[in-house]
């Protein structure tokens, strides 16, 4: 086959440091969603939906056939960082949590994805970040070590 096709939905799921809820204020939120999913368009990941509440981020995303998921991460988390400290003095010791959580989204699930990741402040006034991502994934079958999941 002379050319290389490819149709990858992924939903990335990362953390303020320590879960600190440094996305308060709805205006930055939204901002925020809308410079992640800007830079994740720049980079041949355009975001289907971006979401989240104060202290994290939800990213549903077709990736890009020549980047890996662990580069899209990096890219979206260094530059979003840049930017947050830019919005002003309040954001200067700003970090995101060293790792994250990335799961595969099949075409026929698409929709319920999306609709998950736009009713994230609905859906946490129920639930915290850490028992939704015990959810996520013991729904996809993967196995953790608390010890290595918080910072």
């Amino acid at each position: 086959m002379p050319q290389s096709l490819s149709v990858v939905y992924l939903h990335l799921i990362f953390s303020t440091k320590d879960r600190r809820p440094c996305f308060r204020d709805p205006t930055l939120r939204q901002s925020l969603h809308r410079y992640i999913g800007a830079v994740s368009k720049r980079i041949d990941c355009p975001s289907i939906q971006v979401g989240g509440v104060e202290d994290h981020v939800h990213v549903l995303a077709r990736v890009g056939r020549t980047i890996t998921q662990a580069e899209w991460v990096k890219e979206l988390k260094r530059v979003s960082n840049q930017w947050l400290k830019a919005q002003g003095a309040e954001h200067a010791n700003f970090a995101w949590q060293g790792g994250y959580a990335v799961f595969s989204v099949s075409q026929s699930n698409l929709e319920r994805v999306r609709a998950y990741v736009a009713r994230q402040e609905e859906h946490h006034r129920k639930l915290s970040f850490q028992d939704e991502l015990r959810a996520l994934l013991r729904r996809h079958g993967v196995e953790w070590d608390e010890r290595h999941v918080w910072d």
